[in-house]
């Protein structure tokens, strides 16, 4: 099997965000800042840090404002250049993609990730990709799809990143089944999505990132409806895997679901805790809340 270099990424930024309304009304859920930075950022410097040249955003209505982020702000730019802003200025240099690397396409209807992904095919061509879902972050000093990517490297195939959970929450995600070691990863020997109680083949879910062949696409294309009535990806996997190899890189850093209110906050608290310059108002300010503030019913 090819070992062609991973150059290329998908994010799926399409979703409405409804577990955000109203603030996800007028504004993308990937927008929404963790920190100072939107969640988008974040997982498009983890793929950059794997050494991925072109980023492929498979987007929705309302979602212009991302396309924006990822351009040059000239009027910007100028005023922090006349106020002599050398801080906040390198801050958006250093994010700014280089010209032609950034590819946006339309999912016009919302029929699931298998969909979404999918609908980059053309952007893709005949070469394997990288996919990274935005609602997950992930916090570590190596970026986990770098980890990734080294994996692919040294073994080919198809490669997910895993991660314990607790065994009584399995069913709540996609689970593999471990098989015997391979360079840096495993083989995966099963794939189950949301398996009943008691049955899952391991506690490790995949949390949100991929490295797949191209030949994934016309799977997709002829993949059927399934759970929540949509085209989903894991079952588009399961068929890949009957003629491809899969592996799983175990990461061990934190993830973050910032999808859901409660995984938002929580990255924002982690990430504050992560910076020197504000871990000790971070940390007092817990204190301080946690001791004070009453819940409201």
């Amino acid at each position: 099997m090819s070992k062609k270099k991973i150059r290329k990424a998908v994010f799926p930024v399409a979703g409405l965000g409804t577990r955000f309304l109203p603030a996800t009304k007028a504004i993308p859920k990937e927008m929404l800042t963790v920190v100072d930075k939107p969640v988008i950022q974040y997982v498009v410097d983890e793929a950059r840090a794997a050494g991925i040249e072109h980023f492929i955003f498979v987007t929705g209505r309302n979602k212009a404002v991302i396309e924006d982020h990822f351009d040059i702000q000239f009027e910007l730019n100028a005023t922090l250049r006349e106020r002599n802003k050398t801080e906040p200025l390198n801050k958006l240099s250093a994010m700014q993609p280089e010209a032609g690397t950034t590819s946006f396409t339309r999912q016009q209807v919302p029929l699931g990730l298998g969909h979404a992904v999918w609908c980059a095919r053309e952007l893709v061509g005949d070469e394997p990709f990288a996919l990274l879902l935005p609602d997950m972050i992930m916090q570590s000093q190596k970026s986990c799809m770098a980890s990734m990517v080294e994996l692919y490297e040294e073994a080919g195939g198809n490669v997910v990143a895993v991660q314990e959970c607790d065994p009584a929450e399995a069913h709540k995600y996609g689970i593999v089944g471990k098989g015997r070691d391979v360079h840096t990863g495993f083989e995966i020997s099963q794939m189950v999505e949301k398996p009943k109680p008691g049955t899952a083949p391991s506690n490790l879910f995949i949390n949100g990132r991929y490295i797949l062949q191209p030949e994934i696409f016309s799977i997709l294309a002829t993949q059927e409806r399934g759970a929540g009535n949509e085209i989903q990806l894991t079952d588009a996997m399961l068929t890949l895997a009957k003629a491809q190899t899969f592996h799983g890189f175990h990461y061990r850093g934190r993830t973050f679901d910032c999808g859901s209110p409660e995984g938002f906050i929580e990255a924002n608290i982690a990430f504050g805790l992560w910076r020197p310059d504000m871990r000790g108002h971070v940390q007092s300010a817990i204190e301080r809340l946690s001791a004070e503030v009453t819940p409201t019913e």
